[in-house]
């Protein structure tokens, strides 16, 4: 293979490494001995928003799952293993969904066009815009409506978060575990705290609060 780029990253890495070792010799060491981070980051898939990065922080501080438009939906196995995971093994403290403006899976999700295999996974964002649909369609400037459904979407995320039995039960089981909303600006590098904060279900619609055993 003669890829410079594909190259580059296995130089990237040794370079890395080098680096680390010289101002820490047992920093890989440590790594290998397990993690305890005290985050879940729930993050979209896009590439300009790496969560470690944009909040500072080290290996082993924040575990996370990222997918298109950073989603949570009740029937993807894949988020709800990590969710269990960070819950009932990590024992995290905190989960944070972050979106970002200007994220791909939202805007397409309020057009009509239609594009592929991820058309099924857009629809869930649709749904978020029917829930919000007489407050999005009273912002007439288009740029300002797709921030706001950004934000929307953040927000109803974290409600779904809320209302699943892993993190139910962590609440029963008087776990300290709060859900967080994000969202953060590509253009500016700024994470702005949407203010919505979930730490028990009792902000919850009855119908959603589970007696869990």
């Amino acid at each position: 293979m003669n890829d410079s780029f594909y190259k580059s990253l296995l130089d990237n890495n040794k370079k890395w490494v080098a680096t680390k070792l010289d101002m820490d010799p047992e920093y890989f060491q440590r790594l290998a001995n397990g993690q305890q981070p005290p985050l879940l980051w729930i993050g979209c898939a896009d590439s300009r928003v790496p969560a470690n990065e944009i909040i500072g922080a080290q290996p082993g501080e924040v575990f996370v799952h990222r997918n298109i438009a950073n989603m949570v939906i009740h029937s993807d196995m894949n988020m709800l293993s990590v969710l269990d995971y960070a819950v009932n093994v990590l024992k995290v403290k905190h989960i944070i969904v972050c979106g970002h403006y200007g994220c791909g899976g939202v805007k397409a999700a309020m057009g009509q066009d239609a594009i592929g295999l991820i058309d099924n996974w857009i629809r869930h964002i649709k749904d978020v815009y029917r829930f919000h649909h007489a407050e999005l369609n009273e912002i007439k400037d288009e740029a300002e409506r797709f921030n706001r459904f950004v934000e929307l979407n953040v927000i109803e995320q974290v409600h779904d978060l809320a209302k699943t039995s892993i993190v139910q039960g962590a609440w029963r089981n008087n776990a300290e575990l709060t859900i967080h909303g994000w969202v953060y600006g590509v253009g500016s590098g700024v994470i702005k705290d949407l203010g919505v904060n979930i730490e028990s279900n009792d902000t919850l619609d009855a119908v959603y609060q589970l007696n869990i055993k």
